[in-house]
């Protein structure tokens, strides 16, 4: 896996100039909403993508506007202007049709002054034969470069598209980490104590630790070697509850966060022992699912708990009601003010990772195949019974698997987790996520 962050690719410029018909035609989804109507996208929509090989996180963002009559203009005024500060490479649409506006201007200059790669994108201009004569104007912005596009109708995609994986290239340099480096990220709500996590681990004050929430506004990283082993120990913003985001940079901080998930091996969620877990949590872990990273659970500020052993009960039990699809994670009890628990951190991250990067031969993994389908026999589907052929590792960081079957839309979801369980059971593999893939073998689909 690359050492390099995700960059985040921010889509800026007026209501109505196409920027969520540009989203939806990169990410091929219907996430954002498109209308005709101005200043329909009020919050950001993102979505990660991959173009070239090339990942980036794409982000649509309400106009720019200065329209009076609308009371939320300054809002969306903001969010665009955070996505311009924290982004970092621009996409500024502006309509052919239209033509140039005084907003326009103003966004260039803004644009200017954040010394970040733009692309000064003219949209709605639906093929070369229009090219030309809709251009011509905005060549007085004094821009390098103007990149024609027609984002209803493709005219100019590819062509953005492909210059855009190549910035994405040149301006994502690998960190200079020693071999085998692990890398691992600390999530969380604002202030459950992820500084304080990593200074008591490093034992110094290397980061700013603050009782204000939502001082950590980027991700922060540290080197560390610990043992014979190098970390890369990375320190991200605070991903608030949804409502609570009115700091327009606090709205961008989730972002930062994905963007430090696409980077790490192993995923740290600190809960907060005093409040519990809440729902905010369950879904910083699911975004950590989503990508398939290795997880621990933290349990912060346990201190708190000291001699309550009644509340401490509590607070583990609620975290296994909530979390019962990641019975897998290593769950830690800790105190980084006191130090408790801090000691076993390292060990388990090793396990988890040892786990993580694990690779088995062919012949260990259809061993077991055989063994569990003797243990079990698949069920009947179509009135034919299910086959399993033989079963391979296609990839590690989480452990892949394939198995090769007569009809892979016959394996029924309990069955899937049997088998999961077993090469859980058999492999070692009990404190990560696997994925079993399900394939027809040529020629053998019931």
């Amino acid at each position: 896996m690359s050492n390099s962050s995700c960059p985040i690719v921010a889509l800026v410029g007026r209501p109505n100039v196409g920027k969520s018909t540009l989203f939806n035609r990169i990410t091929k989804s219907r996430n954002a909403l498109v209308d005709p109507t101005p200043g329909v996208t009020r919050d950001r929509q993102y979505e990660r993508v991959v173009w070239n090989n090339r990942a980036m996180i794409l982000v649509d963002t309400g106009g720019i506007d200065d329209n009076p009559e609308d009371v939320l203009v300054p809002h969306i005024r903001d969010q665009a202007l955070a996505a311009i500060e924290e982004a970092d490479i621009v996409l500024f649409l502006m309509d052919g049709r239209e033509g140039l506006t005084p907003a326009d201007y103003e966004v260039v200059d803004i644009l200017r002054r954040a010394k970040k790669p733009v692309y000064h994108v003219i949209n709605k201009i639906d093929g070369p034969e229009k090219e030309l004569e809709l251009l011509c104007p905005f060549y007085e912005l004094g821009v390098e470069t103007l990149w024609s596009l027609s984002a209803d109708h493709t005219f100019g995609f590819n062509t953005l598209m492909d210059a855009l994986s190549e910035t994405i290239e040149a301006s994502t340099m690998s960190q200079d980490l020693p071999d085998g480096t692990v890398k691992v990220a600390f999530f969380g709500r604002p202030n459950v104590g992820k500084s304080s996590m990593i200074n008591r681990i490093l034992g110094e004050d290397r980061m700013i630790v603050s009782e204000i929430s939502g001082t950590t506004r980027d991700s922060v990283d540290t080197l560390l070697t610990h043992g014979n082993y190098s970390y890369l120990l990375i320190d991200t913003a605070g991903i608030r509850r949804k409502g609570k985001t009115t700091e327009k940079l606090e709205k961008f901080s989730i972002l930062k966060s994905l963007g430090a998930l696409e980077r790490c091996d192993v995923a740290v969620i600190l809960i907060d022992a005093d409040e519990g877990i809440t729902e905010q949590d369950t879904k910083v872990i699911g975004y950590a699912l989503d990508q398939g990273r290795g997880l621990i659970i933290l349990v912060n500020k346990w201190d708190l708990l000291e001699g309550d052993k009644k509340r401490q009960d509590e607070v583990l039990a609620e975290v296994g009601r909530q979390l019962p699809f990641i019975g897998f994670a290593p769950l830690l009890t800790v105190s980084a003010l006191s130090g408790f628990g801090i000691k076993r951190l390292f060990p388990v991250i090793g396990s988890v990772y040892r786990q993580y990067s694990a690779q088995f031969s062919t012949s260990t993994i259809n061993r077991l195949l055989r063994e569990a389908v003797t243990v079990h026999a698949p069920p009947i589907y179509k009135n034919k019974r299910l086959k399993f052929y033989y079963s391979s590792q296609i990839g590690t960081c989480p452990p892949k698997f394939v198995i090769m079957s007569n009809s892979s839309k016959g394996v029924h979801f309990s069955y899937q987790r049997f088998l999961s369980n077993r090469y859980r059971e058999g492999l070692g593999l009990d404190k990560v996520p696997i994925q079993l893939i399900f394939k027809d073998k040529s020629g053998q689909r019931v």
